[in-house]
């Protein structure tokens, strides 16, 4: 499993689709929005939360067609499945190694892009603890949906579209719980949603992913 973990992050990186494309994009989106709604400190203020877990979702997004496709395809994913391991432990080893890649720079670039959107001194600390908490699910979640297409042929808009309406609840509850703690509310009831669909993913999703994987090698 480790190697696995390492060859994924190594090949990831080196394929050009790990944390330097989506930190290329989440920088793009960061810049171009002070451009489309105006200069204004207030009303950046109080969109940045919103506008930075957009951009990190939507970072996310770039690379989930990596996680199986390349395997699929010179038959890696096919050894995998008679590999004396479970075919779940390579889905949630795959989705960490998505994480690792993607994820994980987001979460730690974000309070360098939340200056450029004025984000309020508050919010920085549970913006980070937003993202780390909700981009994990979001890994998993592009795994599955990487999972079920991972027999198409230039599947990549498809799965987006599978994939979006399941990142809802986690954008919501993120962007929540980051303007929650930017203006000094009470964070309890979306820090607790935000934590449950993150649990719930990575618990109920490998097994899923699984499935669909052993269906497509069929």
């Amino acid at each position: 499993m480790i190697r696995l973990l390492l060859r994924d992050i190594v090949l990831a990186v080196r394929a050009g689709g790990g944390f330097g494309l989506g930190l290329a994009f989440f920088l793009i989106v960061t810049v171009l929005v002070p451009f489309g709604v105006g200069p204004e400190a207030d009303l950046l203020s109080r969109i940045a939360p919103g506008i930075l877990w957009v951009g990190a979702l939507l970072s996310c997004l770039l690379s989930l067609d990596r996680i199986f496709q390349l395997d699929f395809e010179d038959g890696t994913l096919d050894l995998l499945a008679t590999a004396p391991i479970p075919m779940e432990g390579v889905v949630a080893v795959k989705a960490l190694a998505h994480w690792l890649t993607t994820g994980l720079p987001l979460v730690l670039a974000a309070p360098v892009f939340g200056v450029l959107l004025n984000l309020p001194g508050p919010g920085y600390v549970w913006l980070v603890a937003s993202l780390a908490l909700g981009t994990p699910a979001l890994s998993m979640i592009g795994a599955f949906g990487a999972a079920l297409t991972v027999g198409l042929k230039r599947g990549g808009l498809l799965l987006s579209l599978l994939v979006l309406p399941l990142y809802v609840p986690t954008l919501i509850y993120g962007t929540e719980v980051a303007r929650r703690g930017a203006e000094g509310l009470d964070l309890g009831a979306p820090i607790a949603l935000l934590a449950g669909i993150t649990l719930a993913a990575l618990a109920l999703l490998p097994f899923a992913a699984a499935a669909a994987i052993r269906v497509n090698l069929r």
